[in-house]
């Protein structure tokens, strides 16, 4: 079992500290945005990252999904298969972000009405779309990257990656935002660069790691379309998935825009927070995905419940931690945040939804790097799907007179929902050893 336990910390501690600086990075956004003149800026940045986060994780499978057939792989000692899924994921994540810009304008245009914020704030997310938008290759192909590298057990390199990337992204931000007065165009420029910088750093990495491990690769891998095929239909249900999420996001922040744009900057504020503990918790999904990954492709019952089991105790354990700072110093990470008053005591108002959102949480976080790990996506899938249409859409509509508060409660009960749902499969499939069942899909 201590075995177990350093296994997971190997993976958790640089998984933990890279998927922190994430939200920190939108948290430095926040601030320097926050301290401008007006809330417009930082409102018409929530809204714009909005809709990048639409666009960019509706294709996260291109992360979680590799970590899954990596991890199988390597377990196999599949170097064939090694090579084959890196190769086939990094060109589809650059079709993809090269489509993305074409389509940028369409994007835009069809998204803003969605929000139905006042003329300032529109105005600010499209300065800000207009410019990121140009590293959606870059983004896409480290989304492919970071889950290769995963799955073959070298957390330090995603690490590395997104350090580099939002280390340069916080220090642009500040001279282009506060010290050249480049305002919301200055922000995204910043991300723009960082996110090439962290593509060829993670580039590097990848080929240092084929060298090392001797991972097969051969161009004509990305021609074997049968291969291709059975990669996008296994990833499906986590585009699916990640829709349904990024859809309950977006609606969240257009109903917090119909609040006002004060609401907005509040919610932005308590959203980057939320996403800071959720990518916390996900460090553990991350040693869950690779080692249950890995357990699966020896056949090796033992290792697998062991590494849930762990995984499962160090995730509760984070989440306790996480409560505590929120409930002694939510307050002061606000005023940190943010310098206007009114926006300052309008995300303090919500701030308990946000206290104990993680013990509702860690739940769903948790089970997902277990069903990625065992490449179940489809359960994935159905239990968003359940959570957002019979869950979430009914609580908002009976508690919409709340305000902004029965959006929190609708929110916290749809994780709640997914929680439990992913709990009752991962029951029904331990106890009937699904887990174990040959997926001719995956070879």
């Amino acid at each position: 079992m201590l075995t177990t336990y350093r296994q997971v910390w190997y993976f958790a501690w640089p998984a933990i500290l890279s998927n922190i600086s994430v939200p920190l990075l939108g948290l430095v956004d926040a601030a320097v945005l926050g301290h401008l003149s007006a809330p417009h800026y930082l409102g018409g940045v929530a809204i714009a990252a909005t809709i990048f986060s639409m666009l960019f994780w509706a294709f996260g499978f291109l992360r979680m999904g590799t970590t899954g057939l990596v991890a199988q792989a390597r377990g196999r000692n599949d170097r064939e298969a090694l090579g084959k899924w890196l190769l086939q994921s990094v060109v589809f994540a650059l079709a993809v972000g090269v489509l993305l810009i074409f389509c940028s304008p369409l994007v835009i245009y069809g998204a803003m009405p969605f929000f139905d914020a006042s003329e300032q704030v529109a105005g600010q997310a499209e300065i800000y779309f207009q410019t990121r938008i140009f590293s959606a290759p870059a983004v896409l192909i480290n989304y492919a990257l970071i889950g290769w590298l995963i799955g073959m057990q070298r957390p330090k390199g995603p690490l590395l990656i997104l350090l580099l990337g939002n280390g340069v992204n916080i220090v642009l931000d500040l001279v282009f935002v506060l010290g050249l007065g480049w305002a919301t165009r200055g922000a995204a420029l910043a991300t723009v660069i960082a996110d090439y910088l962290a593509l060829a750093l993670g580039l590097w990495l990848v080929y240092r790691t084929i060298r090392q491990e001797n991972v097969q690769l051969d161009g004509r891998m990305i021609l074997d379309f049968g291969a291709f095929h059975r990669l996008i239909m296994l990833n499906r249900h986590l585009f699916v998935r990640t829709l349904c999420l990024l859809s309950i996001q977006a609606f969240f922040t257009a109903q917090g825009a119909r609040l006002g744009d004060e609401t907005l900057a509040a919610n932005a504020l308590l959203m980057n927070l939320m996403v800071l503990v959720s990518n916390g918790l996900d460090g553990f999904a991350h040693a869950a995905e690779a080692l249950t990954g890995e357990a699966i492709g020896k056949r090796d019952h033992r290792q697998f419940y062991q590494v849930v089991r762990v995984t499962g105790w160090c995730s509760l354990v984070c989440c306790a931690l996480f409560c505590l700072c929120l409930g002694l110093g939510g307050n002061t990470l606000l005023g940190w945040l943010t310098n206007i008053p009114s926006v300052a005591a309008q995300a303090s108002v919500y701030l308990p939804w946000l206290m104990v959102m993680p013990l509702v949480a860690v739940w769903c976080f948790w089970l997902d790097g277990v069903f990625i790990g065992a490449a179940r996506t489809d359960m994935m899938q159905n239990t968003v799907l359940i959570a957002t249409v019979l869950v979430f859409l009914p609580v908002w509509l009976l508690f919409r007179g709340l305000g902004n508060h029965g959006l929190w409660l609708a929110y916290m009960v749809f994780m709640a929902a997914r929680g439990l749902g992913l709990i009752w499969v991962y029951g029904r499939f331990s106890k009937k050893d699904v887990w174990f069942v040959n997926r001719h899909d995956l070879v």
